[in-house]
């Protein structure tokens, strides 16, 4: 089901539909400031598992989430005083936040380490359909098991079909990866150079 949102200024009854497909554990593709993301409620185990058997991935790899804000990024990751500025100064943004995860995330979403990568994307569409879940949502860019990008949502639908819940069309995406830093233990390391600028940590 390919549902229209407009991505400047979201229709909060399109956004409440796609949060109740959230809610009954559905699967979706939606729009962000980097990549189109495949996601789903980080809370719902039955799902999650669906996206990691939709991107062919181990579950030794935990996705990355999205939060609505730096106040539901501190619900769900242990956030110094450091990092808290860190994000400040450059959330909501191209970024992917490595940090320790708290024990409201479930432990399919954590690392050995029990680390987890958090974004908070620029991206109204995005936000909009977090905070109406009251949930983050998982993050994981909409590719092909070989690493190929989706950018425009029919191609999603095209490929994915039934066996995705709903794919939002929110228009067209930059289809660069996020920037991928680590704050743990206050020390910033650049995992990944992308669509963020990186040279503070550098």
């Amino acid at each position: 089901m390919l549902i229209h949102i407009n991505p400047n200024n979201p229709q909060e009854r399109l956004i409440k539909k796609v949060a109740e497909i959230l809610k009954d554990g559905g699967v979706i593709a939606y729009p962000t400031d980097t990549h189109y993301g495949i996601g789903c409620d980080i809370m719902n185990k039955k799902a999650i598992e669906t996206v990691y058997q939709l991107k062919q991935r181990e579950n030794k790899q935990p996705f990355s989430f999205i939060c609505a804000d730096l106040k539901d990024i501190s619900d769900y990751a242990k956030v110094s005083n450091y990092a808290y500025k860190t994000m400040k100064r450059l959330l909501p943004g191209p970024y992917t936040f490595i940090l320790e995860g708290s024990k409201l995330v479930p432990k399919i979403m954590l690392t050995k380490r029990r680390t987890a990568g958090i974004r908070v994307p620029a991206h109204n569409i995005s936000l909009a359909l977090v905070k109406e879940l009251g949930n983050p949502i998982i993050s994981t860019s909409a590719t092909t098991p070989d690493g190929e990008v989706f950018e425009e949502a029919s191609f999603i639908e095209e490929y994915y079909g039934r066996r995705m819940d709903a794919v939002i069309d929110g228009g067209p995406v930059s289809g660069q990866p996020s920037s991928v830093i680590s704050l743990i233990d206050d020390t910033p390391e650049v995992i990944r150079k992308g669509a963020g600028d990186v040279s503070a940590f550098e």
